[in-house]
């Protein structure tokens, strides 16, 4: 086989369809496009979610519940969760992010109590559950607002 024997598979090219070259072509006069109407226009197009004037489904459907916007978004860490850090490092935000613990858009992180606490660790900006509290403080570590 040589370079000038390379020709691609049979049927995988098509020839380019050139519209609006007269009616010996089969595609003049209304270039097909069919006769008036949105999609024979200029910039002629129908928008997603558009049911050709019937009401759309997304305003079909009833609407439920309630969305609070000003939700605060709290990541849970339990105290089994804190086996992989070294005695007496200074738990925060930053410190979980590291460790893989916590992921995404947050407003406050808070301790509970599942597990047990064997080193001694210092939390800074965490809200903290009272059973949380009392492993935490017994194994030595403590908690910063």
């Amino acid at each position: 086989m040589n370079l000038h024997e390379l020709a691609p598979a049979e049927g995988s090219r098509h020839k380019r369809k050139r519209v609006g070259r007269g009616p010996g072509s089969g595609m003049g006069k209304t270039s097909t496009k069919g006769h008036k109407g949105l999609k024979a226009r200029s910039g002629g197009k129908v928008r997603p979610g558009f049911e050709g004037g019937q009401m759309p489904l997304h305003r079909r459907l009833p609407k439920r519940g309630f969305k609070n916007i000003h939700r605060a978004v709290t990541a849970i860490v339990n105290l089994a969760d804190l086996d992989q850090f070294e005695a007496g490092m200074v738990i925060d935000e930053l410190a979980l992010r590291n460790a893989g613990i916590i992921k995404g858009g947050i407003d406050r992180i808070k301790i509970l109590g599942n597990g047990e606490v064997t080193k001694s660790f210092s939390f800074k900006n965490c809200l903290v559950s009272k059973t949380a509290r009392v492993k935490i403080e017994t194994a030595g570590g403590n908690i910063e607002q």
